[in-house]
């Protein structure tokens, strides 16, 4: 065999070799493109998204009920409702229930996760917006917007244990899997962890450079945290000291940030239509891969772990109504019949 030959074969082996130990790695580029729009039937609004890779679902907050679409299809599997207001969805798939906030209810409300059927309702402070499931300790923390409190909630019991003031509005969350729990204080340009064992108030951090910090993302494994913040700036932190390490900029308008621990992808969406994509070289270095155009107001996202897809909410609005002095900031209304998910997949 001749040496540049067998040179070929060697390089050849080491590409197969590196692909095998590291199936993600086609994706880790952060090229994005559009794949499909599925349309949703209803009108309303939307806020959180929440994928569950397990079963293949994504549930889709949506005005007065949670649409649940089958991720791989692009198919609508089900609908859990009427409800109040949906803000979010948190699942305990190890207890088979699910958990809704229901802000314009002040309740949380409980759901089979294999006949997305409502079990129950449990009461909560006002306007419980962000929420999400613990773990470690099996409790549901609901995050009141208009109390500046959070509900905890016995996730296998589904009654509320206590609840606990934070000290400012909070806005998105996350959890460790260790215990933890972390929500930023809009109000108060902060961060806030969270004893889930205890259920006290642990750490409260300054955000700044970041101001009026709004979505959340963690990687456990190397203790980040990544927050999107209001001045288009996305500050990592460290999930032990509360030290931030860097900033980058964004979007305007940011209201989700999610974490692909298999890319080391760091995606936020905001409302002035992009997605910007930095990679986590290290858990102190992070660039901007590639700021991708989606959708004016398609600021919330959902990530399939698995798939490394994207599912983005995007409607059609009217013109916003002329301002009022009993209505200043008037908000435009989304037309019937134009809400649908756009769904991103990572290019090869």
């Amino acid at each position: 065999m001749s040496q540049p030959l067998l040179q070929a074969r060697i390089l050849t082996g080491i590409f197969i070799i590196f692909l095998t130990a590291f199936p993600s790695a086609a994706h880790a580029g952060g090229d994005y493109h559009l794949s499909k729009n599925i349309p949703v039937s209803g009108t309303g609004r939307w806020d959180y998204l929440t994928a569950d890779d397990a079963t293949r679902r994504v549930y889709v907050s949506h005005g007065t009920e949670v649409d649940v679409l089958d991720a791989d299809k692009g198919t609508i599997v089900g609908t859990i409702g009427p409800l109040q207001g949906v803000h979010g969805i948190a699942l305990a798939p190890d207890l088979g229930r699910g958990f809704i906030s229901d802000g314009h209810d002040d309740s949380v409300i409980v759901f089979d996760l294999k006949t997305l059927k409502i079990l129950t309702k449990v009461s909560a402070g006002k306007n419980p917006d962000a929420i999400v499931y613990e773990p470690v300790t099996h409790k549901v923390f609901a995050f009141n917007g208009g109390s500046g409190t959070s509900t905890i909630i016995d996730a296998g019991k589904a009654q509320a244990i206590v609840t606990i003031d934070l000290g400012g509005r909070p806005e998105f969350a996350a959890v460790d899997g260790k215990g933890h729990v972390f929500d930023d204080l809009e109000d108060k340009n902060a961060i806030i962890k969270i004893d889930a064992n205890t259920q006290t108030v642990t750490e409260h951090w300054p955000s700044a450079p970041g101001e009026e910090p709004a979505s959340i993302a963690i990687d456990s494994k190397n203790h980040r945290l990544f927050v999107g913040c209001h001045n288009q700036m996305l500050i990592i932190l460290d999930t032990d000291t509360g030290k931030i390490i860097t900033h980058l900029p964004i979007g305007e308008g940011v209201d989700a940030t999610v974490f692909d621990p298999k890319t080391s992808l760091v995606i936020s969406t905001s409302g002035d239509g992009t997605m910007t994509v930095i990679h986590e070289d290290a858990p102190d270095k992070y660039h901007i891969v590639k700021t991708i155009e989606t959708q004016k107001r398609s600021r919330t996202l959902a990530l399939d772990k698995k798939t490394h897809r994207l599912f983005l909410p995007a409607a059609q609005f009217t013109t916003a109504p002329v301002p009022t002095p009993d209505n200043p900031h008037p908000r435009p209304s989304v037309i019937p019949g134009s809400f649908s998910i756009l769904v991103f997949d990572a290019a090869d």
